[in-house]
């Protein structure tokens, strides 16, 4: 003969109260103990910012050495990493708060995500496009590929923006050539335009235009000419399928806003910041070098919008203090405790079992069940 038992219908209040409570303990629990984990290619990462803050203190060193006055007012770090507001080689405006913002060290370490993200091993050529606008991220970008050993193509814009490299006499190509002295980086850029508007410095006095051929003369960089911003964009195409010879370009690494590079304001932002898999949708795309090699499927690195990619990668926003090696979460992120989460799931589900289908949760509760329509459910 079979045994009956009989459950009642309802569930007491006290019961739900508790389930709930337990459902509640088990998320504070998983949000209030999370798991720091490090991210990948954390040594890589590290080895690269620790390279760009050396290459970012020679830089100072070189410049307190040429007697070029590092302002408190805008650079209250003193990273040496911002320049003037306006001098003869100023191109256009800039943002003081995204020049701060970008004078982190630990961008190198968001250059080697990216690149490994894109694919790049040792030995790959990667394509590069600065300008003198963002110096500390040129140098950031350097020391990731010098960290990879990637075999970067660069072709630079030697004018810059409000508070970049713009000190007559020690432009960014002249803080190339500091770099490689102090054997820091071991590559240089093959090429130079004049940079600015069209990438022909349109705008800027006869006296910035000579200062700036003079500075790509003495550094010993090719010098890029042309008559139209389309010209430049294929010269710069000209000069990577030249130097990359048979050897495949892996990706592009955009730095800033050059003409070329990105096209006009309104291609610059056609790209994410960060890194593009693929051409972006639509039609009326501006031409640019980013767009040509997107194309080609190759991979972009657009490092542009510096406070959205800082907020991404877990780094502060126009900081006013020395940032050091290692911080944010390019390098170690707080995630969701796994155990921690699916010990809270047996848990709610223990507690659902003990007090909906046993027994056992109203005798412990001492609680009267729900008054239930009907008669008592039959369970064999």
């Amino acid at each position: 003969m079979k045994k009956l038992y009989w459950r009642p219908q309802g569930v007491s209040r006290a019961a739900l109260l508790l389930i709930t409570l337990v459902a509640v303990l088990a998320f504070s629990a998983v949000r209030v103990f999370p798991q720091v984990k490090k991210q990948p290619w954390y040594n890589e990462k590290l080895a690269a910012a620790r390279l760009a803050r050396d290459c970012m203190s020679a830089i100072k060193q070189e410049k307190i050495k040429r007697a070029i006055v590092i302002d408190k007012r805008l650079d209250p770090a003193e990273t040496g990493m911002i320049g003037a507001s306006i001098t003869p080689v100023t191109s256009n405006t800039g943002y003081i708060d995204a020049k701060l913002t970008s004078t982190n060290p630990n961008f190198a370490a968001v250059l080697v995500h990216l690149l490994k993200k894109a694919g790049v091993e040792k030995g790959d050529v990667v394509a590069v496009g600065v300008s003198g606008s963002f110096p500390a991220l040129n140098t950031g970008a350097f020391a990731a590929l010098q960290t990879l050993g990637a075999n970067p193509i660069v072709v630079a814009s030697a004018a810059s923006s409000e508070f970049g490299a713009n000190n007559v006499g020690y432009v960014w190509l002249d803080m190339e050539s500091t770099l490689r002295e102090k054997k820091l980086i071991s590559f240089h850029s093959s090429a130079a335009s004049l940079g600015g508007i069209d990438d022909r410095g349109v705008g800027m006095s006869d006296t910035g235009r000579s200062l700036l051929e003079e500075a790509i003369s003495r550094n010993g960089v090719q010098r890029l000419e042309s008559n139209s911003l389309v010209e430049s964009i294929d010269k710069r195409m000209e000069v990577y399928d030249r130097v990359a010879g048979d050897r495949p370009i892996r990706a592009y690494i955009n730095v800033g806003g050059g003409s070329a590079s990105v096209g006009t304001h309104v291609g610059k932002k056609q790209f994410k910041p960060g890194l593009n898999s693929r051409p972006p949708r639509g039609e009326d795309l501006e031409d640019s070098v980013m767009l040509r090699f997107a194309k080609r499927d190759i991979p972009v690195i657009h490092m542009s919008r510096i406070k959205l990619l800082a907020e991404k990668f877990g780094l502060p926003v126009e900081q006013h203090v020395e940032i050091p090696v290692g911080q944010g979460e390019v390098y170690e992120r707080a995630e969701p405790n796994r155990w921690l989460a699916g010990a809270g799931v047996i848990a709610i589900l223990l507690a659902m079992f003990a007090f909906i289908r046993m027994d056992f949760g109203v005798r412990v509760l001492r609680a009267a069940p729900r008054k239930a329509s009907g008669h008592p459910e039959q369970m064999v």
